[in-house]
């Protein structure tokens, strides 16, 4: 077996699955391969960022962080899609709601992401280049909402830079156009995709509101978001059976 190394993953060539899961935090990132894969090992810890390969129903599926931000999550993607074959990401996280009707714990799919980053400048566009979802994971993980029952929104959301911004008013205009909720990574792992020619879909719990100030804990948000971690897994194995 051929051994890859990058700056930011060492791991055997088939050491991924065809579909990755990918949380921000390592801790949770750990605590699916811990509760919902079985056989999992671990194949990637390069900086704390643990990444684990296990099987789900029968099918062969990976679990890694992608850290915080979208140079992280730019960073991870872009290793997995061109260097371990990998076909398939689905940002698994957690995402501030921006609209009245979005409630804490609903699910969000990001069937858009609009950005305040200038992470497409690096493709020269003549344009504004649009960030969406692969429709094919898209329509397959609403199908496992819907099976299982959950409260769940598809449309925009905001991937934004800045988590504590200066400008107390900078989330307005956003609403104002109807963007769901914001987040930290999506953007660049749809740009990445598109690129790369692959799938990307960013799967999101509601953890607190900026419209009513609800919000969970930190530990919550690491061990209870439990719905869209089975949404993605069940969407990965669905994935693979149509192949």
């Amino acid at each position: 077996m051929s051994f890859v190394t990058t700056p930011h993953i060492n791991a055997e060539k088939d050491a991924f699955g065809r579909t990755v899961l990918m949380p921000g935090d390592p801790l949770r990132s750990k605590f699916i391969a811990e509760n919902f894969l079985e056989n999992a090992v671990l194949v990637n810890n390069i900086r704390g960022i643990q990444g684990y390969t296990g099987t789900f129903k029968g099918i062969k599926v990976s679990v890694m962080a992608s850290g915080m931000g979208m140079p992280t999550i730019g960073i991870y993607s872009y290793e997995l899609f061109r260097f371990f074959d990998v076909q398939n990401i689905m940002r698994i996280g957690s995402t501030g709601a921006m609209q009245e009707n979005v409630k804490v714990r609903d699910i969000v799919f990001g069937m858009g992401a609009c950005t305040n980053s200038n992470y497409a400048s690096q493709y020269g566009l003549g344009g504004t280049f649009a960030p969406i979802a692969s429709y094919t994971l898209l329509k397959e993980a609403v199908a496992q909402a819907e099976q299982i029952g959950a409260q769940y929104h598809v449309g925009n959301i905001l991937s934004s830079d800045v988590f504590y911004n200066d400008n107390s008013a900078a989330n307005e205009g956003w609403q104002k156009m109807g963007v769901l909720c914001v987040e930290m990574e999506a953007a660049a792992l749809y740009m990445n995709a598109a690129r790369c020619k692959k799938n990307a879909l960013a799967i999101l719990t509601v953890s607190d509101s900026l419209v009513t100030g609800e919000e969970t804990t930190a530990q919550e948000r690491q061990n209870s978001f439990t719905q869209m971690m089975e949404i993605a897994l069940n969407t990965a194995v669905n994935l693979e059976k149509n192949i």
